[in-house]
C-alpha cells in the first residue's frame, strides 16, 4: 500500500478538522467551567480576544472579526481554547478541573449585542434559581424538595416566593423573641 495515499485518505476523514469560522464574522468561544477569573485572563491573552464575560459557570470570549488564530479552524479554535481553560484553572487552583468549548458566529454589532443581552439574561435567571433554591433550603426543605418546588415555576413565583420569604424575615426580626 502506497502510504501518502493512505495517509491523505485517512486525513480526509478528518472532515470537521477543515471547517473554518466564517471569514469577516464575528466569533465568541464560549467556555464552561467553574470559577476562573484567572482562567479568562489568560485565555483574553493567549487568544487575542477583544472582549471577555464570564457569568456562572462560563466564559465568553469574543474575537474580532479579523482573527487568524490557528488560521480560523473550528476545532482547534474550541480544543485549544478548551485546553487553556482547563489546564490554567487547574494550575491556579491546585484541583482538576475540565472545559468544553463552543463557536458562536455572528455578522453585526447588532448580533454581538444580542449575544452578550442573552448570557446577561441567562446570568439573571441563574441567580434567581439559586436564590429563590437556597431560600428553600434555608427555610428547612431538603435539596430534592427545593429542587422539585422550583421545577417549573416562572419566574414571576420565584419573586414572589423571595418577597413573601423576605416579608416573613423582617416581620420575624422585628418580633421580640423572634
Amino acid at each position: 500500500m502506497n502510504t501518502e495515499e493512505f495517509e491523505r485518505a485517512q486525513r480526509e476523514r478528518e472532515y470537521f478538522h477543515r471547517l473554518t469560522v466564517l471569514p469577516g464574522a464575528w466569533t465568541v468561544l464560549r467556555l464552561d467551567g467553574r470559577g476562573f477569573s484567572a482562567t479568562t485572563e489568560t485565555l483574553l491573552n493567549q487568544l487575542g480576544a477583544r472582549y471577555g464575560y464570564t457569568e456562572s459557570d462560563e466564559i465568553s470570549l469574543l474575537l474580532r472579526p479579523g482573527f487568524d488564530l490557528f488560521g480560523r479552524s473550528v476545532e482547534k479554535l474550541v480544543s485549544v481554547s478548551a485546553g487553556i481553560a482547563s489546564a490554567t484553572f487547574t494550575h491556579a487552583a491546585g484541583v482538576p478541573a475540565h472545559f468544553d468549548s463552543r463557536l458562536w458566529l455572528g455578522t453585526t454589532i447588532a448580533d454581538v449585542a444580542d449575544y452578550f443581552s442573552w448570557r446577561q439574561s441567562d446570568a439573571a435567571r441563574c441567580a434567581l434559581n439559586g436564590w429563590s433554591y437556597w431560600t428553600l433550603r434555608k427555610a428547612g426543605q431538603s435539596r430534592q424538595q427545593a429542587t422539585r418546588a422550583l421545577e417549573g415555576m416562572s419566574t414571576s413565583a420565584k419573586n414572589e416566593l423571595l418577597s413573601y420569604r423576605r416579608l416573613i424575615e423582617e416581620i420575624a426580626s422585628e418580633t421580640p423573641g423572634g
